[in-house]
């Protein structure tokens, strides 16, 4: 019977272990499997093409793609079926004995706009009317209206290119005309007002003349914020404008590519944002410019444009960059071949053949699940795209990132903000060495006290008070961590805030005032230190230490007086406070939520643990090695360093990982007690934050599949490998140390 109930019971031990390994694989393969998706590009698949009229030059379409159209070189739009290619209405603009000389369609907005020849440009507004027959069939049918055409370029001479822009303010259309051989940009701007009636009453301007400078005019970009102008030169100048309130001012001058034998401008592109623009030279090189803060000679702070990526040259020269909308990627045409990228992390997302024919438009759609090109040989391409995570990389995420309006490349944090042109942040660096710091921190003040208390209380103590003092040390560990980080953010923090030069000299003066009371201790006489009981030192020293304390607390305001003095930028008067002497000393900032507070409160939910198991370790080694040591004239204290000490050391560092895992993987302290920014400072007396911490604060409202989430579970993936590895080699170690310390 006991012999069939002990196989029984290692059947189930060794089926319990094997379980939790298999455990601990599956929830890294979980892991692996939300994470493995942000790895991989997009899948775009050819949906098909649609033959239209050799002379479309643009071409719009429906939300759902259904029903394209495509503007012809004279002004006539043609609608056709997507399904079959069948043409489903056809419209044609009245402008009498005025001829179309320039198109320029806008497909996610449904409008079209025609230049003339006598300098005028005409709206077009296209959209689609939802009707139903007699049994409730839907059916389409697209409604063209023209508005009056609004006169914008000198007058009598034939408009070349226009542009439209609608601010939040009002609207810019610009067109390019030759005048005397020199290009010429004029702009009228169109401001609506609502009436009391209701009704809409726009305004126009009278028009002006913008980039009146340039000698040259290769390719004109106008923001949709309708505040800036970017004109490419042929020689490959780069000219900005901005809008001073009565015109356009010219801003800045660059040449993307000076140092290239030719550096003239193939191709370019604004990219969803209107702050960052791509470049492609004659030779396929790429660049990025976008605007950020500078530093003038004056020692102003301007933004100003400035390159911020160097991208993989292309296959050719750049035939055209066409934006994505709502994401920062853009589709690159050049040596036949079709390049998607992302702006910021320079990933290509996929890569295939272009048409036969040279593409005069490519747009996306307004989700980023298709996108549709018209080509010269008469045919409207159209293709599908899966990529749900284009802006996710290595780079990206473990990489320093150059982002859109920074100064300079960083590693950053940041998954959420108020505007649709925010660019999402998503590096881990940050967290990892939010992670590393509050654990530093929190060790640093932990290994100290529970090392050196579980040697005094196993080795030193007298059994009867090791018996009370070893039980409430493991009831500490017990306490909730959201109870600690309560008490850290709400009750120590603001009460440490004020008095931490007191704090630092009550700290700094235990140490050695503990030495100093054993010199004097040592220096009674054996007849006064007799009447003490071994194990009982406890009570000279605690009064001691308790004064020294008290007294260095008081001593506190007259340190920070004596050290710490500064000018008050408000009232210019000399003050003592060490936060303002921190912040103009060092320039660094200085938060009341920091990471010496969450390293002292997490020290108190690691200490138990490493004490626990320091002290059963250090209490396990066997009496007679101690009793040998001691008979050979050993002190106490040589004793417990020399022996006690190296024959549980293996248990010891068990205790000290342990107590790592525990301070790595806290959460609600670390989120109570500091500010919660994932920021890279070393400063003592910044926040910080941590993997894990983010995790809790983030997943509840990350959408299920999105980046975001996926960069969540990454983390995690990270934070499970970190503590896998950590554990692993200490483990190693353990064993090393056991094998070398054992005792035969």
């Amino acid at each position: 019977m006991t012999l069939a109930a002990d196989r029984w019971m290692g059947r189930l031990i060794r089926f319990g272990g094997v379980g939790v390994v298999l455990a601990v694989f599956g929830m890294l393969a979980f892991l692996i499997f939300q994470v493995f998706p942000l790895f991989t590009g997009a899948n775009v698949t050819a949906v098909g093409s649609l033959s239209v009229p050799a002379n479309a030059v643009a071409f719009g379409e429906d939300e759902y793609g259904d029903f394209p159209y495509v503007v012809l070189a004279d002004g006539k739009v043609v609608f056709q079926r997507a399904a079959d290619g069948a043409k489903a209405h056809e419209w044609a603009p009245s402008l009498g004995a005025l001829q179309v000389t320039a198109v320029r369609s806008y497909p996610r907005a449904g409008l079209v706009f025609l230049g003339l020849s006598d300098g005028s440009v005409q709206e077009l507004q296209v959209a689609y009317r939802s009707t139903f027959d007699a049994a409730g069939k839907r059916a389409i049918e697209p409604v063209v209206t023209a508005l009056a055409p609004v006169a914008i370029g000198k007058p009598g001479v034939p408009c070349l290119e226009v542009w439209n822009a609608k601010g939040s303010q009002s609207r810019l259309m610009v067109v390019r005309q030759a005048d005397a051989g020199k290009p010429l940009l004029t702009a009228v701007r169109l401001t609506e007002r609502k009436g009391l009636g209701g009704k809409a009453r726009v305004t126009v301007s009278p028009p002006f003349v913008v980039a009146a400078d340039a000698a040259s005019i290769e390719k004109v970009l106008l923001p949709s914020t309708a505040e800036s102008l970017i004109v490419v030169g042929k020689s490959g100048e780069v000219r900005t404008y901005a809008d001073d309130g009565a015109a356009f001012a010219f801003l800045q001058s660059f040449v993307p590519f000076k140092d290239s034998k030719d550096p003239a401008v193939a191709s370019a592109g604004l990219i969803f944002g209107n702050v960052s623009v791509v470049f492609v030279g004659r030779s396929g090189e790429q660049q990025v410019w976008s605007m950020y803060p500078q530093v003038q000679p004056d020692g102003k702070s301007l933004r100003r444009w400035g390159k911020i990526h160097d991208g993989e040259a292309l296959a050719g020269a750049g035939e055209g960059v066409y934006a994505a909308e709502g994401n920062k990627c853009y589709l690159a045409v050049a040596g036949g071949k079709l390049q998607i990228r992302n702006m910021t992390t320079g990933s290509l997302r996929w890569e295939g053949d272009a048409p036969s024919g040279s593409i005069r438009q490519l747009a996306f759609a307004g989700n980023y699940d298709r996108f549709t090109a018209l080509s010269a040989d008469g045919k409207l391409h159209r293709w599908s795209i899966v990529d749900h995570h284009p802006e996710s990389s290595w780079g990206a995420f473990f990489g320093k990132i150059w982002y859109e309006g920074a100064s300079g490349p960083a590693y950053t944090w940041q998954s959420s903000a108020g505007s649709d042109e925010f660019e999402a942040k998503y590096s881990l660096v940050p967290l990892f060495y939010g992670t590393v710091k509050g654990t530093f921190y929190a060790l640093l003040f932990a290994l100290p006290i529970a090392l050196t208390a579980a040697i005094y209380v196993s080795q030193f103590l007298r059994p009867e008070y090791r018996q009370v003092v070893k039980p409430v040390m493991e009831i500490m560990a017990s306490l909730p961590s959201v109870v600690l980080g309560f008490l850290a953010g709400l009750w120590l923090a603001p009460l440490v805030d004020p008095r931490l030069i007191s704090l630092f000299c009550a700290v700094g003066i235990l140490a050695p005032a503990a030495l100093f009371a054993g010199f004097l201790w040592s220096a009674l006489p054996q007849p006064i230190r007799r009447q003490v009981k071994p194990g009982m030192e406890f009570l000279w020293l605690l009064p001691f230490l308790a004064l020294c304390a008290f007294a260095a607390w008081k001593s506190g305001p007259a340190v920070e007086a004596a050290f710490f003095t500064v000018k008050d930028t408000a009232s210019g008067l000399p003050i003592a406070d060490f936060r303002e002497w921190w912040r103009q000393t060092t320039g660094a900032t200085y938060d009341s939520r920091n990471s010496l507070v969450v390293g002292f409160v997490m020290g108190f939910a690691v200490i138990p643990i490493v004490f626990t198991i320091a002290e059963d370790a250090l209490s396990n080694v066997p009496n007679s090695l101690v009793s040998g040591s001691l008979a050979l004239g050993a002190s106490r204290w040589q004793t417990v360093w020399s022996v006690v000490v190296p024959t549980a050391i293996s248990g010891i560092v068990s205790g000290i990982m342990i107590g790592f895992g525990r301070a790595i993987g806290e959460t609600m302290i670390v989120v109570m007690a500091t500010g919660n920014t994932a920021v890279m400072e070393s400063n003592p007396f910044s926040g910080m934050r941590t993997l894990s911490a983010n995790i809790a604060v983030e997943l509840p409202e990350a959408a299920a599949g999105h980046t975001h989430y996926r960069a969540l579970f990454l983390g995690a993936c990270c934070l499970f490998l970190l503590t896998f590895v950590i554990n692993t080699l200490a483990e190693v170690l353990r064993q090393r140390l056991r094998e070398r310390y054992k005792v035969v």
